[in-house]
């Protein structure tokens, strides 16, 4: 079955699969699209900011958010991408700001939908973590593993290096962050590539963070293939 991909900043993907749309963690920042020619704002500062990066995105038919930080949990956003029959699940932290019907997950849990399968797992920051902000407490945001047929995809959510990454299994692709402030940095995240061995890693949740550092590490790691994406750009699985 064929898989699409595309990412947005920080953390947003969409996946496409079997006629599905999924995204994860979508959130409209206008920071993240200053020179993005797509982009289409309904509303600017000082009133809530309200857009996307592309006027004609695609309805979802299942959308996952991480936790309940604005950069990953926005319910404008969510709204503009769902319609009455969109699944929207997310960890119990973002219920404030999810004004609407949740399906609320914990690491661990598993939801099943067709043949898309749907887990949460941990994701947190670590006392001894190299992220210079804690701000991701154990227990309350998550990452998620989506398996389709043969394809799995791991997005990390925000988290450091964690012991629970060594019982994941086989990853086709991991959407790991590198940025280092309230995530894993680069060392940490090319350790996780190591434990991880995804055929494909795609860096996500970075600013200003040396994405040729991460590429030239993770391009010596054998049988993983190290992807930039550029902000719409599909990748295809």
């Amino acid at each position: 079955m064929a898989l699409t991909i595309r990412w947005f900043p920080p953390s947003w993907i969409q996946i496409k699969t079997g006629g599905k749309i999924l995204y994860v963690d979508p959130a409209y920042l206008s920071t993240y699209y200053k020179k993005y020619p797509k982009k289409i704002e309904y509303a600017k500062w000082p009133d809530p900011i309200d857009g996307l990066p592309e006027k004609d995105m695609e309805t979802a038919d299942i959308i996952l958010v991480t936790h309940h930080h604005k950069d990953h949990c926005k319910n404008v956003t969510v709204k503009r991408l769902s319609n009455s029959s969109t699944v929207l699940i997310a960890p119990q932290c973002c219920g404030k700001e999810l004004r609407q019907n949740v399906k609320f997950i914990k690491a661990g849990d598993e939801m099943v939908f067709g043949n898309i399968a749907i887990k949460a797992v941990p994701a947190y920051n670590t006392p001894e973590g190299n992220s210079t902000k804690k701000q991701h407490k154990e227990n309350m945001g998550v990452g998620y593993l989506i398996s389709t047929e043969n394809i799995r995809l791991y997005h990390a959510g925000d988290t450091d290096l964690i012991p629970e990454m060594k019982n994941l299994g086989r990853i086709t692709a991991a959407f790991l962050p590198i940025g280092g402030t309230f995530t894993m940095d680069i060392p940490e995240a090319i350790e996780a590539v190591k434990i991880l061995r995804p055929e494909a890693v795609i860096p996500i949740h970075y600013k200003g963070a040396e994405l040729d550092e991460f590429m030239a590490k993770a391009k010596s790691i054998k049988n993983t293939k190290a992807i930039v994406l550029k902000i719409g750009e599909e990748y295809r699985i």
